[in-house]
């Protein structure tokens, strides 16, 4: 994954897309936190915190 790659330590990603996370290998679950957003007002505010 490119995020692991690159060394982000926290993921934005949107609400809606969780459904794809379950081929998310156990390691890389380990390697970083996902922050979930509703919308893009949300998302925007999570990342500003």
């Amino acid at each position: 994954m490119l995020a692991v790659d690159r060394h982000v330590a926290v993921l934005p990603m949107r609400v809606a897309a969780r459904r794809e996370l379950t081929n998310l290998d156990d390691d890389l679950w380990t390697k970083m936190y996902i922050e979930f957003y509703r919308d893009a007002q949300d998302g925007v505010f999570k990342m500003l915190e």
